[in-house]
């Protein structure tokens, strides 16, 4: 439970996209996997494990009207972390890019980027993300990535090419849905970053910019699952 209001980090969910892949009648975030727990439950697990190891965390949700179902789902959460609601900002870019400019006003300390349809599973996933965030130490950015040679799989979502010297794992090459996969061979499914360089986040998913995952640590984990293509 928090306990003050200034988050010892800042988590950006952004909730306001159409999900059009999906192809149901509600949010992909809400598709059940078992009698009571959604996919948005399990993208969250790991962010309520940083609430669980004692630090205040502050949830800011990236909403549109057509995801009012999602916002009140989320008040089950309201004794785990703060929660902020923002509105996706139409004057900014109305992709994912956007809706992270949108939160980031109200995000204080380091940030993590975790999408509602993502989830990790497997070995590595316990403490993901509290892990991921120790690391941005190293070069202001950390990631959770699993290894991926599907070159369809790696063109629908953030690729990376991931190598290892000296018993670390790091991030070479980044690119947000490349056209040519050749070079990547694995992705990322949440993002890390210090207080200082989180203005960079945004540009994690642009296009036509360098990436700013390039020499992040990464942390491994056995499989992350995206319910917006149903693949992973």
């Amino acid at each position: 439970m928090h306990r003050s209001s200034v988050p010892d980090v800042s988590i950006i969910l952004p909730c306001a996209g159409f999900g059009t892949r999906f192809g149901a009648p509600y949010s992909k975030e809400l598709h059940c996997l078992a009698p009571g727990v959604t996919v948005l439950d399990r993208s969250l697990q790991s962010v309520v494990e940083l609430a669980e190891s004692g630090l205040d965390v502050r949830l800011v949700v990236v909403f549109r009207t057509h995801k009012l179902d999602t916002v009140g789902y989320l008040a089950r959460y309201a004794e785990t972390f703060q929660m902020v609601f923002v509105y996706q900002d139409e004057s900014l870019e109305p992709g994912l890019d956007g809706a992270i400019r949108s939160a980031l006003p109200m995000t204080l300390g380091p940030v993590a980027l975790v999408l509602p349809d993502i989830v990790v599973s497997g070995v590595g996933s316990a403490g993901c993300l509290l892990a991921a965030l120790r690391r941005t130490d190293v070069s202001g950015w950390s990631v959770v990535a699993a290894e991926e040679r599907d070159p369809v799989m790696l063109r629908q979502m953030g690729a990376l090419g991931l190598v290892e010297g000296g018993g670390v794992l790091t991030v070479g090459a980044a690119e947000d849905k490349p056209a040519d996969s050749s070079g990547f061979n694995a992705f990322w499914g949440m993002v890390a970053v210090t207080e200082e360089e989180a203005h960079r986040l945004p540009d994690v998913v642009s296009k036509g910019v360098d990436s700013p995952l390039a020499g992040a640590v990464a942390h491994r984990v056995e499989r992350i699952v995206n319910y917006n293509t149903a693949a992973g």
